[in-house]
C-alpha cells in the first residue's frame, strides 16, 4: 500500500496581511541547508540572545511550529516564515527539519512570496522604526503603497509616516536640499499625496524661515484643502498670539521686580516662564 502524504490544509481570512485564501501545504523533512534566506526579506534584526533561548526551548520541548517553506527548484525552497526558528535550529546544527512545504496551488510569485515572507516577520513581532520604516519600503517596492498599507493594516498615513524619505516620490526628492530641507519634503509629502501639487507648495515655502515653514505644515495638516494665501494667514496669526503682552498693575510690577531681583533674571524671561508654567500645568 502505498504511504499517504503527511498534507495538511488550512484556511484563515488573513484580513491584516491583505489576502484571504486557503494555504495548502504538507510536513516535510527537508536539510536545512537547502533553505534560503532572502537578505532583503529580513523585516528584522535577530537578536542572539533570543535565539538561543528559542533554541534551548526547542531542544527540551521539540519544535512546536515548523517554519513555512516554498519550493524554488531541485534542492532548493525559499523561507516563508520561521526566521528565528530556522537560525535556532542551526545553533542545534540540525540537518534536517520538518518544514512545512507550500503545494502549488498556493505558492506565490517570487516577488509576492517575498513580501508575504516581510509580513509574517512584522506580525510575529512588533518592530522598531527603522525595521518597520524598511519593511515598508520594500513592500511599497514589491506591491505598491496601497497593497502594502493593507497588508499591514496600517491606514495609508500612518503607512507614509513609517515609509518616511524613502517613499517621497522622486520629483519631490529632487528639492531637496536647495528648495526644501529632507525631514519638510517628507511631512510634506505625508500631508500631500498629489505630487505636482507638493512641488508647488514647497516652492511657495522655500523662502520662508525653518521655524515658519515648520508652522505652515502644521497648518497645512489641519487644513489641506485652504488655498496658500489662507495657510499663511493662519501661520502668521500663530507667530502673533506667540507673542503675547501683559499689562500689569503696580503692585504686581513691584512683585514681578521684586522677584526677577531674587531669581536673578530679566522681568519679562520671569513672567514668561510664569505663564509657560501655569499653561503647562493646565495641559497645553
Amino acid at each position: 500500500m502505498a504511504k499517504k502524504k503527511n498534507t495538511r490544509r488550512i484556511t484563515k481570512r488573513q484580513t491584516r496581511r491583505g489576502y484571504a485564501s486557503k494555504v495548502s501545504y504538507r510536513l516535510k523533512e527537508v536539510p536545512i541547508k537547502q533553505i534560503k534566506v532572502w537578505k532583503e526579506a529580513q523585516a528584522r534584526k535577530l537578536d542572539r540572545e533570543g535565539i538561543s533561548e528559542l533554541a534551548k526551548s526547542i531542544k527540551n520541548k521539540g519544535l512546536q511550529n515548523p517554519p513555512m517553506v516554498q519550493k524554488e527548484g531541485k534542492n532548493s525552497y525559499l523561507l516563508m516564515s520561521g526566521q528565528r526558528r530556522l537560525a535556532a535550529l542551526k545553533r542545534l546544527h540540525a540537518k534536517k527539519i520538518p518544514a512545512l512545504v507550500l503545494t502549488k496551488k498556493t505558492e506565490y510569485e517570487i516577488p509576492d512570496a517575498k513580501a508575504a515572507s516581510v509580513i509574517e516577520n512584522i506580525h510575529r513581532k512588533n518592530m522598531n522604526v527603522k525595521d518597520m520604516a524598511a519593511a515598508c519600503a520594500f513592500l511599497a517596492e514589491q506591491i505598491g503603497k496601497s497593497k502594502a498599507a493593507q497588508s499591514l493594516g496600517l491606514s495609508m498615513s500612518t503607512f507614509k509616516k513609517y515609509h518616511g524619505f524613502a517613499g517621497v516620490p522622486d520629483k519631490l526628492k529632487e528639492l531637496v536640499p536647495k528648495t526644501i530641507s529632507r525631514d519638510d519634503a517628507t511631512k510634506l509629502y505625508q500631508i500631500i499625496s498629489d505630487v505636482s501639487k507638493a512641488i508647488k507648495i514647497a516652492h511657495r515655502i522655500s523662502a520662508l524661515d525653518s521655524p515658519i515653514k515648520k508652522r505652515y505644515l502644521k497648518v497645512l495638516a489641519r487644513s489641506p484643502r485652504s488655498s496658500h494665501k489662507k495657510i499663511m494667514k493662519k501661520t502668521r496669526s500663530l507667530v502673533i498670539q506667540q507673542n503675547v503682552s501683559l499689562k500689569l498693575s503696580k503692585r504686581q510690577a513691584r512683585g514681578l521686580g521684586t522677584q526677577s531681583r531674587h531669581k536673578d533674571t530679566e522681568p519679562s524671561a520671569l513672567a514668561g516662564k510664569i505663564v509657560s508654567d501655569w499653561l503647562r500645568r493646565k495641559g497645553y
